[in-house]
């Protein structure tokens, strides 16, 4: 059966072109600047400060990996959420082991 006036075939999309950013090699400005920081077409990247104009918060952030389970309170939300993905993990560890 043919295609009714006004419908259209199902085309290929065409390719869509990358943009490539460009990297920031100037070391100087490295140091000195968050590059990247800026989104916009004018303007420039943040100065980065000093670390006396920062607040002292920013400096107890955790910035590793998650804490253990063994150090998290079992009466939080957080605790039973990892709890949970944990058993699904396991669950599906051992459903792809079993024979068909």
């Amino acid at each position: 059966m043919g295609l009714g006036k006004g419908k259209k075939k199902g085309g290929k999309l065409g390719a869509v072109e990358k943009k490539e950013m460009p990297v920031e090699g100037d070391p100087e400005r490295l140091v000195s600047f968050v590059c990247g920081s800026n989104i916009y077409t004018t303007g420039e990247d943040v100065p980065i400060k000093a670390d006396s104009e920062y607040p002292e918060w920013l400096w107890a952030l955790r910035t590793g990996g998650a804490r253990p389970l063994a150090e998290l309170d079992p009466d939080t939300k957080e605790y039973w959420l990892r709890v949970r993905a944990a058993g699904m993990r396991r669950n599906n560890k051992l459903r792809s082991m079993r024979k068909f």
